[in-house]
């Protein structure tokens, strides 16, 4: 293998987790190349993305720290200040405000679009190499490197190769990591509604026997749908008209925000539990839905890469400060440890409350109804489990 170098690191995947640690790295002065298999992305134009994602004030703020987040701001940002939860087997419910953290609101929904398109813009301005429509099909690492080859037979070395290339990662098959985790059967479906009542910037929950339904409030006024269903019944929605798929919306989220008209196309996604044995190989660490793909419910999948990015970009720039290996064994073993860790967790949290409202058995039923109106009158632990969706220290 050719000692050189063509950067101290290559990313593999250009999503929101991948550019946003190309692009922390290269502020923190390291030669960063960026590969991703899709073209670049495109202006977000004036008609709202489909697919946006919830991200907590802690990805607020390590974007605010990138300086593409005043950008983001700028153009169409919701803030939700509330959420209000209820279960339509028991009829209990739980509402979460800002201002039980003294805050002022529990995060933004934001078109995954638009958020790629400011980082993308960053990124060309702060000098990471950009390859797009770039494959990677595999990699080899020595003592002092890494070499990760492309599909149009070309090949580049680094110290160290992060994937971020998604949940199906052939970075990670390539390295022999295996995942476990489940297939949900279901799909999310996702479009936009116009409401008759204002959504009062709360993001609205249903757990139906089915799947969750979410209801996110837009800049424009509109609300996202996001609702996951078994994958028949998916299909069956899809292929409603106009009119008899907003009133099966209408009925599943209780008309809580009065008649809806659909408003966009429709669209749905597979849903599958994905988390990686291991998070790191050698001169390689896993980042994003690489590392692992969550169930939609609780909004947290972008919010958890973004957290894995602040993880290891903490690590890395104590690395370059020291002059020492940025694909050291014992660093990226450390990033490994700490995020598995957290992300596991949070994983199977997820996971057990999607299968919890899934079960309908009666005493199941009552007893989760008579758990949720406990827990709406105990606000310390409300707080807690509001920090910790909002990344702060609990």
């Amino acid at each position: 293998m050719s000692r050189r170098l063509d950067a101290d690191i290559v990313v593999i995947g250009a999503g929101m987790v991948g550019a946003a640690v190309a692009l922390a790295l290269a502020r923190q002065g390291y030669a960063v190349q960026l590969l991703d298999a899709a073209p670049p992305p495109v202006s977000p134009g004036t008609e709202l993305d489909l697919r946006v994602v919830a991200l907590a004030p802690s990805s607020a703020r390590l974007l605010a720290t990138l300086g593409v987040w005043p950008l983001a701001e700028r153009e169409r940002v919701a803030a939700y200040r509330a959420m209000h939860v209820w279960d339509a087997a028991s009829g209990a419910a739980l509402d979460f405000d800002a201002g039980l953290l003294d805050a002022q609101c529990l995060g933004w929904i934001v078109e995954n679009r638009l958020l790629q398109w400011v980082l993308w813009q960053a990124l060309l301005q702060a000098g990471v190499v950009l390859r797009s429509a770039t494959q990677a099909v595999g990699h080899a690492v020595d003592t002092d490197g890494a070499r990760v080859d492309l599909a149009d037979g070309d090949s580049l070395r680094a110290r160290l190769l992060l994937a971020a290339d998604g949940r199906d990662s052939p970075l990670r098959q390539a390295a022999g990591i295996g995942v476990r985790g489940r297939d949900y059967g279901q799909r999310a479906v996702v479009a936009h509604l116009r409401s008759a009542r204002p959504h009062a910037h709360t993001a609205w929950q249903r757990f139906l026997p089915g799947g969750p339904l979410a209801l996110l409030p837009l800049a424009d006024g509109r609300v996202s749908l996001v609702w996951s269903l078994p994958e028949a019944e998916a299909a069956r929605m899809l292929a409603l008209d106009e009119e008899d798929f907003a009133q099966a919306v209408g009925v599943a989220s209780d008309f809580r925000l009065g008649p809806l008209q659909l408003r966009s196309t429709r669209a749905a996604f597979a849903l599958r539990l994905a988390l990686a044995e291991r998070f790191d190989a050698p001169r390689l660490a896993l980042l994003g839905d690489a590392a692992h793909a969550v169930h939609p419910l609780a909004g947290q999948g972008v919010n958890l890469g973004l957290r894995d990015v602040q993880e290891l970009c903490d690590l890395l720039g104590a690395a370059r400060r020291a002059g020492r290996d940025p694909g050291a064994a014992t660093l990226l073993a450390r990033y490994a440890r700490r995020r598995r860790s957290s992300d596991a967790r949070d994983a199977y949290s997820f996971d057990a409350l999607a299968r919890l409202f899934a079960l309908q058995a009666a005493p199941v039923v009552a007893a989760r109804g008579l758990g949720m109106r406990a827990l709406q009158v105990m606000p310390a632990l409300k707080r807690k489990l509001a920090q910790h969706a909002m990344g702060w220290p609990a």
